[in-house]
Formats: structure tokens, sequence, C-alpha cells
């Protein structure tokens, strides 16, 4: 005996000799829901691929420089008793309860810090003589120091790096998933900028101008695309400027 084709276009076991019959056929129902199933699929898979990726990005650290920096560029000793002959340009100009908690907030939201040596130095001997939650933060956090002649550091929690710094700060990023600050650290800022590992930078605006000194922007061997993600006034005249880089 030949097998039947039902009015749905499927066959119907109970046609096939070797089959006992199974009883009265289920109503039709229409093919439509199982093919509207697989175009679903086809489209919510890459959709899933893609959410996974996006996580993937957003637990890798970011590396933020973050600056003092005046109006004409500088960035060397703001504050402090370093030997630079205009050392402590800002210490006139308060930044008032605002700008104090933003760089509250934007140390204990970070992970670890990227410092070349002369800037780790001036934290190293300052911070450990300092308590409360900020001084903490600083004093037992990882930190990073790029160096060649750095041999023992003192500081609690410190690694030196001396090799490639290229590809050790890319393995940085790999190892934390939240801000691994780089603060001041002309040179080193410099050199993170010209091999695209700056996700942000964060700059105090101070508005004076040093007319001498370090300052954060060098020549680049491309023009490097930026894209302005949040901007505040301070007190005195103190501008915040958060850029990322662009996509």
């Amino acid at each position: 005996m030949a097998a039947m084709v039902d009015a749905c276009g499927v066959v119907r076991l109970d046609t096939f000799p070797s089959i006992p019959a199974m009883g009265t056929a289920a109503p039709c129902l229409p093919r439509w829901p199982v093919v509207t199933f697989a175009v679903l699929a086809l489209w919510l898979f890459p959709l899933v691929g893609h959410h996974d990726s996006t996580e993937a990005r957003i637990l890798m650290g970011r590396i933020v420089v973050t600056e003092y920096i005046s109006v004409d560029g500088v960035i060397e000793a703001p504050s402090g008793t370093e030997t630079f002959k205009r050392a402590g340009w800002i210490d006139d100009i308060p930044r008032g309860a605002e700008g104090d908690q933003f760089k509250a907030d934007e140390t204990l939201a970070a992970d670890a810090q990227l410092l070349g040596r002369t800037t780790y130095e001036a934290f190293a001997a300052a911070w450990p003589q300092y308590e409360g939650e900020l001084a903490d933060k600083f004093n037992s956090m990882p930190k990073y120091v790029v160096s060649t002649t750095l041999k023992n550091p003192q500081w609690n929690n410190t690694t030196v790096i001396g090799g490639n710094v290229v590809d050790e700060v890319a393995e940085l990023k790999q190892r934390f998933e939240r801000d691994i600050l780089v603060h001041g650290s002309a040179r080193l800022a410099q050199m993170l900028i010209e091999h695209d590992l700056v996700d942000a930078l964060h700059l105090l605006v101070y508005p004076v101008i040093v007319g001498a000194g370090k300052r954060l922007f060098d020549d680049t061997s491309a023009t490097k695309r930026l894209r302005l993600a949040e901007t505040r006034n301070f007190s005195d005249g103190v501008h915040l400027l958060v850029y990322e880089r662009a996509a």
C-alpha cells in the first residue's frame, strides 16, 4: 500500500503497512510558526554573539590619562616642590568641592595606577603619610611604574615595567576590568597616545598660561580622533573636559 499524504502535506504514518494505526489524525496546523522560529533563530544568534563581544569589551580595563593642564598645555609640576621654576601653578586656584569630589570618585573607581618614574617617586614620598579612604586607595591599589633604572620600589604593591612597555600595557588592560589611571607622567602619556593605548583623557583645565614646562601633547605619527564625552565647570574657572577615543 502506498503511503498517503494528508491535507497538511505530511505523510500519514498509519498508511504504512508496517506501522499500526495511530488513531484519529491531529488537526492540520499551519507551518508558518516553524518557519518563523527558524528565521528568528537566525536573526537572534548573531545578536547573542554581539552581546558577548560587547560584554568582553566592557570588562576590559581602560587606560585613562588624567591631568591638571594649563590653557597652553603644560602639565609639569602643577603643585608641589619640584625643581621646575614655575611649579605650583594651580596652588592658588581652588577647584571647589565638586572638583574635589570628581578627583576622589575617579580614584575610587580605578583598579590600578600606571606611572612614569618622576610622578611615581613624588607620589611614593607623599601618599604614605596620609590617612583616610582616598589615601588608603592610593596606597593599596596596584601601581605599575615604567622605568629602566628603578630596581627596588618601596611603595606598597608596586611593579616595575622595564621591558616592552607597549606590550605590557596592552596586557594590563586585559588583566583589569576598570580604569588604570595615568597621572602626570608626560613622556609615558605621549607614548601611550602615540600607540593608541589611551581610552580616555580627563583634563582639568586651569585658567593660567604657564609659558614653559612639559606639555601633554607632542608630535604623533598620525591624527588622533577624540569624542567629547563630558564637560563641567568647577570653581574659579577650572574646566573639566573628558575625551574618549573615537571609534
